[in-house]
């Protein structure tokens, strides 16, 4: 899988190694290659590659319950036999080539024979790794075969000769390969993305216009539109394909739909996004199943792509598990965090996180936005741990807000100087976490618009509350005051108190020169 555009990718929540061995013994097409590899012995008969002689198709076909006299029972079984050969459940040997040979038929010696392969012992007594591997093994298989244009294309393109016309077919392996990995990429980003979290599956043209539509596009042209109708054209083949391995749950394109609409129209329904939930069905819906995402992520991480699974930090410091989720969406920071407290003694961890949250460098505020949130998942055994920072410059605001959430006694209360160092920290923190406030924008932290739009509510509010804010703010000595009242300019929803924020933004610049 080639490098996508993505370094860091969010991370996803993965069922443990031995449910998704479950789920990969239960994909279907898996499942019939392991009952080929068990069919398999002495009277097998295969041709040069290992593929089955004609008979024993039918055979393999009514090993595996289907009607033997069906053509699409031999696909099906000749699909699970090479998925058998290519993941070693099977081991063939097959006919030589007898150069002294008289050219008359000499029977059986024109064909190989099959066995069950050592592989095969892995799925009964194997560690749940063990059929997971022999699984990845089955989707490269599949992936290889999805990216192959359909039949029908290639007896088409046939030239009188009885050759292939490969620049009518326009198929390029490496071309069609790469389309299908950019796909997987996109839709394991739309379903690690926590704006999908819980949601339903991904519409068909949302994958095909990710791949086709220029970024910043507006209204699509007809030629895009068309493009994108092929594309979705092709994806509904291919994740067809992709389903009995159980790489996605798929809801294939209406036919129906097909046969209302023109190709401009067939794309532009979806795409200018003006049909209702069950409309959009209609154009086809998938979603990257458990083991989907597991799968994709390890031919990312093959890749030399960066896609973290929450719960892989848990034996880390806590300055590499603050300095990670900075870059998490707020719902899987939580979860990652959780799990690294977890069998922690809890006073030594506060304390841990608390020594990592120091710091005056550009990811700072985060970091101590992250251990906030670290310490709202704490009990009351981590006061003693967050006492001892009130007096620290960094940390005794936060510290401040802990105990006074959690009514405790005794807790001093801030100057003013602390408070507003603490405004323009929480801000900073928010900014980093939210990306540029623009409408529809991806966001490094993977805030939804909707979260990123409380940041001018909170703006408002301490503007509401302290009067002469700015007056105050621009003296604040903070790393980031005046990239904070730079970004209260733009994005305050009062005009005089943006206008205020910039006249400070200046000032504090002009004091730091």
């Amino acid at each position: 899988m080639p490098a996508q555009p993505h370094p860091t990718l969010p991370p996803v929540r993965l069922p443990s190694e031995a449910e998704l061995a479950r789920d990969a013994l239960g994909a279907p097409l898996f499942a019939r290659a392991v009952r080929l590899a068990r069919w398999a012995g002495p009277d097998t008969r295969v041709g040069v590659g290992g593929e089955l002689a004609a008979e024993g198709l039918a055979e393999a076909a009514a090993a595996l319950g289907l009607d033997p006299a069906d053509e699409d029972a031999t696909v099906l079984a000749s699909q699970a036999w090479r998925v058998a050969l290519d993941t070693g459940l099977v081991e063939v040997t097959e006919p030589e080539e007898d150069g002294e040979g008289d050219g008359e038929d000499d029977g059986d010696e024109e064909y190989g024979t099959a066995a069950p392969g050592e592989d095969l012992a892995l799925v009964a007594g194997g560690a749940p790794a063990d059929v997971l591997d022999l699984w990845l093994a089955a989707l490269d298989t599949v992936l290889a075969d999805a990216a192959v244009p359909d039949l029908d294309d290639l007896v088409d393109a046939l030239e009188e000769g009885g050759t292939i016309d490969f620049d009518r077919l326009d198929w390029n392996p490496q071309r069609e390969a790469d389309f299908l990995d950019g796909v997987l990429a996109n839709l394991y980003l739309l379903t690690a993305a926590e704006r999908r979290s819980g949601q339903g599956p991904v519409p068909l043209p949302v994958l095909a216009a990710s791949m086709v539509v220029p970024e910043g596009m507006g209204a699509p042209t007809d030629a895009v539109l068309e493009q994108v109708s092929d594309a979705m054209m092709r994806l509904d083949d291919q994740f067809r394909q992709l389903e009995p391995i159980g790489l996605v749950e798929f809801r294939p394109v209406d036919e129906a739909l097909m046969a209302e609409a023109d190709d401009e129209e067939f794309a532009a329904g979806p795409v200018a996004g003006e049909l209702d939930d069950e409309d959009v069905a209609r154009y086809g819906m998938v979603r990257l199943t458990p083991l989907g995402l597991y799968g994709v992520r390890a031919r990312m991480r093959e890749a030399g792509i960066a896609a973290p699974v929450v719960g892989e930090l848990a034996d880390k410091g806590a300055d590499a598990l603050l300095d990670a989720v900075c870059g998490y969406p707020e719902g899987a920071a939580q979860a990652e965090i959780g799990q690294w407290l977890d069998g922690r003694d809890l006073p030594a961890a506060v304390a841990e996180l608390l020594a990592a949250a120091r710091g005056a460098d550009a990811a700072a505020p985060l970091r101590r936005l992250r251990c906030q949130q670290a310490l709202a998942l704490a009990g009351p055994e981590a006061e003693p741990a967050v006492r001892a920072v009130l007096d620290d410059p960094e940390l005794g605001g936060l510290a401040r807000v802990w105990l006074a959430e959690r009514g405790a006694a005794g807790v001093p209360a801030p100057d003013a100087e602390l408070v507003y160092w603490l405004a323009v920290d929480t801000i900073a923190a928010q900014l980093a976490a939210d990306g540029p406030f623009e409408p529809g924008a991806p966001r490094p932290g993977g805030a939804s618009d909707g979260e990123a739009a409380e940041l001018p509510l909170l703006m408002e509010s301490l503007t509401s509350h302290h009067s002469g804010f700015f007056d105050r703010a621009w003296r604040v000595e903070h790393p980031a005051t005046a990239e904070v009242l730079e970004a209260m300019g733009r994005l305050h929803p009062d005009r005089k108190a943006a206008k205020e924020a910039r006249k400070a933004a200046f000032k504090a610049r002009s004091r730091r020169r």
